[in-house]
């Protein structure tokens, strides 16, 4: 019996599709001491529905997470990764327009390499993965697709081929910190977890707990003055300021632009901006700094409801966020 016969086909709805970040799923799994392959997008010929770079991560149970097409491959991609399971094997997969998997065509009309290896200790690669994490620093995952060796370097790499090594280089969670308690912060804040974010929320002498059914990563509700100190405001942070005080928008915004955080912005009208800018030069922001602030907050969509203006400013954070 083959690996593809003994579990059940994919969903017939692609919910896996959803996870771009492989991490929890490979924590679950090596927590219950299973087994589990990777797959990576290593060449694109023509188009691609995902960009290279990306996983699937399968489990030897059958379960997968993440995809590397638009749905064409991943049953098949599963299967070859359930017999590299089996085998010890790694697996160079080609798909598409002039492939020899004639049964297996993308309709955006290219051509993938995908590669396949199991992973042969997944609790060391989550240790890694975990640890540049919590340290909130890139870490790269070099694999040869002669042999399907794998180690990781603290190096920061370019994602892609290297001769005949594949260079996957993994950035910190967004991280998003919000100061404020108003609808638009609460539907920030329901919008999150949908995106991966890591979020926290200020509110200075707000209620003892944060909102009802939403959790951020972290609550602080004491004085502003004392949580600024506590903010950890690297390259791979936002930081918006929805509060509705003048004095509060402009302390935390800047502090955001005098540290390393991406994208700042402020709620507000656009009468206010020459004011606002006024304040944050007062206050010793340098001038080269203003090009990461955003007056008002959100990209211009037409948003009216709490909901859309959220999603304007992650609209927003997703257009300036590094690359």
């Amino acid at each position: 019996m083959t690996a593809a016969a003994q579990f059940s086909p994919l969903p017939q709805w692609p919910l896996y599709g959803l996870t771009d970040d492989l991490f929890p799923a490979l924590e679950r799994w090596s927590a219950e001491g299973k087994l589990a392959a990777l797959a990576t997008l290593v060449s694109i010929t023509g188009s691609s529905p995902r960009p290279l770079g990306s996983e699937m991560a399968i489990c030897e149970d059958g379960e997968v997470q993440g995809y590397v097409s638009g749905g064409c491959v991943e049953a098949a991609v599963r299967a070859e990764a359930l017999e590299s399971l089996k085998d010890g094997q790694p697996r160079m997969l080609d798909y598409g327009a002039g492939s020899p998997v004639l049964d297996i065509q993308l309709t955006c009309g290219g051509r993938i390499g995908i590669f396949v290896r199991a992973l042969p200790d997944l609790a060391a690669h989550v240790a890694t993965l975990k640890a540049a994490r919590e340290n909130r620093r890139p870490i790269t995952l070099l694999t040869d697709l002669d042999t399907g060796a794998m180690q990781f370097c603290a190096e920061a790499r370019a994602t892609g081929l290297e001769g005949r090594m594949f260079v996957r280089q993994y950035l910190p969670p967004l991280r998003l910190i919000l100061s404020g308690g108003d609808p638009i912060t609460l539907a920030l804040l329901s919008l999150s977890p949908l995106m991966g974010l890591e979020t926290t929320l200020l509110r200075s002498y707000g209620p003892p707990e944060p909102p009802p059914g939403l959790s951020p990563t972290r609550y602080i509700r004491g004085s502003l003055d004392a949580a600024l100190p506590t903010l950890s405001l690297d390259r791979w942070t936002v930081v918006y300021s929805l509060t509705h005080d003048a004095l509060s928008d402009l302390t935390l915004t800047a502090h955001a632009l005098k540290s390393e955080a991406f994208c700042v912005g402020i709620l507000g009208s656009r009468r206010k901006i020459p004011g606002r800018l006024e304040a944050l030069r007062t206050a010793g922001v340098p001038e080269e700094a203003f090009s990461r602030l955003h007056l008002p907050a959100g990209l211009e969509i037409g948003a009216r409801t709490p909901m859309e203006i959220a999603l304007s400013i992650l609209t927003q954070m997703i257009a300036t966020r590094p690359r």
